[in-house]
């Protein structure tokens, strides 16, 4: 593993072409890239904070991305304690996992998930979207503010636009055990 460390930190130090496609970092800081290039390759470090425009896989125990980026968030075979964006596309698994902006793809947390905006689908103990244009939600408390198609499987499922089983079979409650769903416009 050292010699692999070693032989893409000297790649990516000793060709211009290659600088644009990796990062390694302590902090976002203390790092072989500035925080503000766009980083299209990998990303390894103990905290990476970069924007993607193409694709971007980071490892690390920490994983930022800045402004509309893409790519995987997750350190194979250690836990990513935090993966953190503005608007993202992909996959973000770790033990919290958070997007402040827009998330479409897979939000997997141990702990749990937020998503600003999400079409997609979240598993944790906790999942929380403020809007779900599309999704599905999977863990012990799911809760969503503002939902177009949605199905929510857990122990407590809220979804705070729902009427009171008004809209039967397009949409359950605002609070269900088990299940909780709606379908159609809102």
């Amino acid at each position: 593993m050292k010699k692999l460390m070693i032989a893409a930190i000297a790649c990516a130090v000793s060709t211009g072409a290659m600088a644009a496609s990796f990062q390694a970092s302590l902090t976002p800081d203390i790092a072989v890239q500035d925080r503000d290039t766009d980083i299209n390759g990998v990303s390894i470090g103990v905290w990476n904070e970069n924007p993607s425009e193409k694709f971007q896989w980071q490892f690390g125990f920490v994983n930022g991305a800045t402004g509309d980026s893409v790519g995987v968030q997750w350190f194979i075979f250690l836990p990513t304690i935090y993966n953190y964006a503005e608007n993202y596309t992909g996959l973000q698994m770790g033990w919290v996992n958070y997007a402040s902006g827009e998330m479409t793809g897979l939000q997997w947390g141990w702990i749990g998930n937020y998503a600003g905006d999400l079409t997609g689908a979240q598993l944790g103990m906790v999942n929380i979207a403020k809007t779900v244009d599309g999704g599905f939600q999977w863990g012990l408390v799911n809760y969503a503010e503002t939902t177009h198609n949605l199905f929510q499987l857990g122990l407590v499922n809220i979804m705070a636009d729902n009427n009171w089983f008004t809209d039967f079979p397009g949409d359950l409650a605002k609070g269900f055990v088990f299940v909780n769903w709606t379908f159609g416009d809102k």
